[in-house]
Order: C-alpha cells, then structure tokens, then sequence
C-alpha cells in the first residue's frame, strides 16, 4: 500500500478542522475596537490550537517523508491520531467560551495528551514495519522531545487545579519546542 492516500486524508482532515475552528469565531456585538475585547479568551484558544494543528500537520508530512510500508496497522494508528486532532476544536471552543477555567484546560490537556500518545503510537506502528537501519528508525532514535511533551502535558492536566494559567503556560511551551520540524527526519532523508 502507498503512503500518497494516508498523506492526502490527514491533510484533508487536519485542514477541515482548522476551518471548523476558525467558523467558530464569532463576529463581535458593535463595531468598534472594544468590541474585540470579550473575544481575547477564544481568540487567543483559537491561536494555540491552531499553531498545534499546524505543528501535527508539519511533522505528519516530515515523518511521512521516511515511510516506505504502510500496513492496515499504520491506517489505524493513523485514525487514532486523527480522532484525538479532531477534538482540539472542541475543547479550544470550550476552553476560550469559558475564560480558561479548571474543567476547560484540564479537557484541553487531556486532548493534547491523548494526541500526543497517539502520534507515538503511530511513530512505533510505523517503526515496527521498517528495518531497524532504516531511514525512518535512524531518524527517530530515542525521540526526548515527544516524552518531555508527555511528561509536560501530565504536569499542565495536574497543574489546571492549582493554576490554568501554569497549564496553558506548559502547553504553550511544548507548542514552542515543536514550532521547528523535526530536523533527524530532514537530516536523514536528504542527500548529501
């Protein structure tokens, strides 16, 4: 099986689920500039979660980049992640409706921390279809970045009952150790 339809599906879904956000945006009451101003909390979601759709689909594409099997296990993995992606809409929406309360940031983490086991299960699933001295295996290697984000997405879901703002605090911080792509993948499958 080709890796071209996996590719083209999660692209697909990942681009409804930004538009799907960004509908959710309402028009504010009024027309002049304070009228934004009771919009900030879903504004702001909106920009997080965004950045976080765009960070799944870049890093999608890169580790797709070292795929040459995909199996019905991979198709799975694949879905699973996309389950878990698509309810960053619901949980940005109800986390920015609700001015970042306890309840709010703790489902947002509990979503980003759901995706991000996801994506580590389809990293293995891929991993267990190809060589251990493939491209894709010599890329990976012992992937730090992913178990820091668990561990710091595990610290926010906790912390939302001490402080939401120390949540979204590590939630933006694991968005930001994400921004560059993974470069292993780049440096990996390019020639010399």
């Amino acid at each position: 099986m080709t890796k071209g339809r996996i590719e083209a599906f999660s692209d697909g879904v990942l681009a409804i689920l930004i538009t799907i956000m960004v509908l959710e945006l309402k028009i504010p009451k009024g027309g002049e500039v304070e009228a934004l101003k009771p919009l900030w909390p879903i504004f702001l979601s909106y920009v997080l979660s965004f950045i976080y759709i765009g960070i799944y689909w870049n890093n999608h594409h890169h580790l797709f980049q070292a795929v040459n099997i995909v199996k019905g296990a991979v198709l799975w993995a694949n879905l699973h992640l996309l389950f878990w992606l698509s309810l960053i809409p619901f949980a940005t929406g109800w986390m920015g409706e609700y001015l970042f309360g306890v309840p709010q940031v703790m489902l947002y983490g509990v979503v980003l921390f759901g995706a991000a086991v996801a994506y580590a299960i389809l990293v293995k699933v891929l991993l267990y279809h190809h060589a251990d001295d493939s491209s894709l295996a010599n890329a990976i290697g012992r992937d730090l970045k992913g178990n820091v984000s668990l561990a710091l997405y595990a610290a926010g879901i906790g912390l939302a009952y001490v402080s939401p703002i120390i949540s979204c605090a590590l939630y933006t911080l694991v968005a930001i150790m994400w921004l560059v792509p993974d470069r292993r993948i780049e440096r990996e499958i390019e020639p010399d």
